[in-house]
């Protein structure tokens, strides 16, 4: 069983998803889309046959007045089957790659668990199957990303530990795939998926969920309602898509 982590930050509003404020959204807007994005990931961690941890951030590095993670458990609880059984741990580190780096050698190291995978809430289109997939790729290899748009990652899985200090330097699947290899882990790959992190990735997540709607495939049923609640589609002018609302 991998323990997943969720490096989850409270759903306040200007801040999260800044990228997307002030454009086609707004500060509330945006905060319900990662709102959205985090329920279903959480939703698919705890539907596969991983342990979901959410990994919040420290009290300091929120707004004021904000607690971490009872905003999160009021965000994820009517969202998940099991509530009680989600771990919810403060994240430790002033970087991306340095707060997966601290959770994910502390469960291999200190809680001896056999795998161990971090994910961001941008990675929405996570699915179940996709965990599960890592999971039975980590029998054979100690390292698996999920690569994405970019040379970004959407999910990153271990069985041993690597040097974390800026390993999701741009490309980050290419500069993780890098520090494996130079501790002398194998790698291996799930499928691409795009991200939600900035509007321009959306020119590619809303045709593949209309897609997997229209061909009854699985869709992140919560992010696929507020992006259509939100009413965001595309503009295609021959082979330009543009973003409008």
């Amino acid at each position: 069983m991998t323990t997943v982590a969720v490096l989850a930050d409270p759903p306040v509003e200007g801040a999260v998803l800044e990228r997307f404020s002030g454009g086609l959204l707004d500060a509330g807007e945006a905060a319900d889309l990662y709102t959205a994005m985090v329920r279903d990931i959480c939703r698919a961690v705890e539907d596969s046959g991983g342990e979901l941890l959410v990994n919040y951030r420290p009290a300091d590095q929120v707004p004021a007045d904000v607690d971490p993670e009872q905003s999160l458990r009021e965000v994820l609880e009517p969202a998940l089957a099991s509530p009680d059984e989600a771990r919810y741990e403060v994240q430790v580190g002033e970087t991306f790659a340095g707060r997966v780096g601290n959770t994910v050698t502390y469960l291999l190291e200190e809680e001896n668990v056999t795998t161990a995978a971090a994910v961001d809430p941008t990675g929405a289109l996570l699915s179940r199957k996709r965990i599960d997939s890592a999971a039975m790729k980590l029998r054979s290899s100690e390292v698996v990303l999920g690569p994405s748009t970019e040379g970004r990652v959407y999910y990153a899985a271990f069985s041993d530990t690597i040097d974390f200090e800026g390993a999701y330097a741009t490309p980050a699947v290419e500069t993780l795939t890098n520090r494996a290899r130079a501790a002398g882990l194998a790698v291996d790959f799930l499928p691409s998926d795009p991200v939600v992190a900035r509007p321009s990735d959306l020119r590619s997540v809303i045709p593949l969920l209309n897609a997997r709607q229209r061909a009854e495939r699985l869709v992140p049923p919560r992010t696929t309602e507020c992006l259509a609640d939100l009413g965001l589609t595309l503009d295609v002018d021959g082979d330009d898509l543009s973003l409008v609302r």
